[in-house]
């Protein structure tokens, strides 16, 4: 891998880790793309980058995350099914590193979306909760289950935890922002351990290190930039364009893969 894939993933990463497409998934597709192998080092790169949009995350909500002691409670109880399951499943999640899995999901995931989004465009409904500080203990396990559907690639970690929250009666704004902050732990525990685990793919390429932190540096700029404009923007429209994309180019790969 060169510095001017390492800036173009670092890119794409921060564009997408927030939004519900599927970071992964797109990752792998513009990898695929670019012509770069699913290699070991690739995929712990697609892995490690990810802490520069953990850290954008950090940033963004410093105020909330040091004030609020029953936030960081439930973030961890939304975490625990991630990383039990994460943890057992592991070596099988790597195994579905594949585009075509990944244009299926996002399909999948668009309809899902769109469905959901027209029943809560009805004039009827009300979310039943409109502050992050409302979101129960409750709601943020059922959100964490959902979480571990993300390990499949392709189907969105925020895509399927914003899903989940709206069905549990949160607005749009709130599940964005409680997404953004279970992505903390969730990522965070799975770039400490997918670094341990290849720990001596690291060490056997320390030359790769600097291309790294390139990536998560990136990845860090542009990820502040589209949590501030992406929360500005579901507090004025639904999600319904997301599916839509989501559809649009997994066809869009899917022909062009036959």
């Amino acid at each position: 891998m060169d510095i001017i894939s390492a800036i173009i993933l670092g890119i794409v990463e921060g564009l997408t880790e927030f939004l519900p497409v599927s970071s992964t998934g797109h990752m792998i597709l513009t990898s695929h793309f670019l012509g770069l192998e699913q290699t070991q080092i690739l995929k712990c790169f697609e892995v490690v980058i990810q802490l520069g949009s953990i850290l954008a995350v950090v940033w963004a909500f410093k105020e909330r995350l040091t004030s609020d002691i029953s936030l960081w409670i439930k973030l961890i109880i939304g975490f625990i099914p991630t990383a039990i399951i994460g943890f057992l499943a592991y070596k099988y999640i790597k195994e579905l590193f594949n585009p075509n899995i990944v244009a299926y999901m996002l399909i999948i995931g668009g309809i899902i979306f769109i469905i959901v989004e027209l029943f809560h465009k009805r004039p009827s409904y009300t979310p039943s909760t409109i502050h992050l500080h409302n979101v129960s203990y409750n709601q943020a396990l059922i959100i964490g289950l959902s979480q571990c559907l993300a390990m499949i690639p392709g189907t969105s970690r925020s895509g399927s935890t914003i899903i989940t929250g709206l069905l549990c009666g949160l607005s749009r704004e709130v599940a964005a922002r409680f997404s953004f902050l279970l992505a903390i732990p969730t990522m965070l525990a799975a770039t400490i351990y997918d670094s341990y685990k290849n720990r001596e793919i690291f060490a056997t390429n320390l030359d790769q290190i600097w291309i790294f932190l390139t990536g998560a540096a990136v990845a860090f700029i542009v990820a502040l930039i589209v949590i501030k404009l992406f929360l500005r923007f579901v507090a004025h429209f639904s999600y319904i364009s997301f599916g839509v994309y989501r559809i649009v180019l997994g066809l869009a790969f899917l022909s062009l893969s036959l």
